[in-house]
């Protein structure tokens, strides 16, 4: 099956769970780029973040053994939950394993869907190499944030609702963590609409995947503390999004905490909705990038809307 193919065939697996977000005119930002200027509201989906397609599609790709099978997986917060999310659907099981200093708000979110929580190690790649050993251990299924071929699958959902909501895009900004959702994007876009100009947005202090590709090889670097706790940390050393990245991805841009947290304060006060600080990464980036990357038709992933009170407080 091809690429296109899987992603064709999970945007009809999923489509029972998953909402078809909106994808909205922005006034303001058209105006602040000078382009036409829409925003994908992943921030609307359920669980708040876009991780719940790739979660589900994984999940429901399990058939009838998904509600016998124990899961674990790790992540900071919404990959969690939307793993969660989708066992709770199917009366399944799960293990969420966490960084230390999480999102307070994201965990809460995490057990109130049901799935028990532990918490290991102060990196995403040192907690994610952790529940792999752990599943592999226990014979119990590893569901990984990113480095999986259904949950990318899964991630690249979101181009096909943007081909049928928009038409023709000329430009897509995304935020990149372990390259999941960009991946999946690009992947799709690149093989349907080719014109179409795919660019990654990291903040400064966790920009693993765009030095990676700079460097033609995952590098281990080190993360510093940053609003987009949803991107932040290292990447598995055989992970599939690295590939993608590297050949699909037009231009990557990097952006400051304090570029993020305006860009936040900007798309709430415009758009009178909460995001959080992994989508203030993409609107940053579509802000920072200039009109040789903004001309014509844009769009903006707004990728997830888990955001505390407290962190809420400190951007505002």
């Amino acid at each position: 099956m091809s690429f296109v193919d899987a992603i064709n065939a999970a945007d009809l697996r999923i489509r029972p769970v998953v909402r078809e977000t909106w994808l909205e005119y922005s006034p303001a930002l058209s105006d602040l780029l000078g382009g036409e200027v829409s925003v994908k509201l992943e921030n609307l989906q359920h669980t708040g973040s876009f991780k719940l397609r790739g979660a589900t599609n994984k999940i429901l790709s399990l058939g009838a053994a998904s509600a016998q099978t124990k899961v674990i997986t790790a992540s900071s917060g919404n990959h969690g939950a939307a793993v969660a999310y989708a066992l709770h659907g199917v009366g399944g099981q799960g293990l969420i394993f966490v960084p230390k200093g999480a999102s307070a708000a994201k965990i809460a979110n995490i057990r109130s869907l049901g799935a028990e929580v532990e918490f290991f190690g102060h990196d995403s790649a040192e907690t994610e190499a952790h529940a792999r050993a752990y599943a592999d251990q226990h014979g119990y299924l590893y569901v990984p944030p990113y480095n999986d071929p259904d949950v990318v699958a899964g991630q690249g959902t979101v181009a096909v609702e943007l081909l049928r909501q928009a038409g023709r895009i000329d430009n897509v900004f995304v935020s990149v963590g372990g390259g999941g959702l960009i991946g999946g994007i690009a992947g799709y876009l690149k093989a349907v609409s080719p014109g179409t100009r795919i660019i990654g947005c990291s903040p400064v202090n966790s920009c693993v995947m765009a030095r990676s590709v700079e460097a033609g090889r995952i590098l281990d670097l080190e993360s510093l503390d940053t609003l987009s706790d949803g991107t932040a940390g290292g990447i598995e050393a055989d992970s599939m999004t690295f590939p993608l990245c590297r050949d699909l991805v037009d231009h990557w841009v990097d952006v400051s905490e304090e570029e993020i947290a305006e860009a936040m304060r900007q798309f709430i006060d415009s758009h009178h909705m909460l995001l959080e600080g992994a989508a203030g990464v993409a609107l940053a980036g579509a802000r920072k990038a200039g009109p040789a990357w903004t001309s014509g038709r844009t769009v903006i992933l707004i990728c997830g809307a888990n955001i505390s009170r407290s962190v809420l407080g400190s951007v505002l």
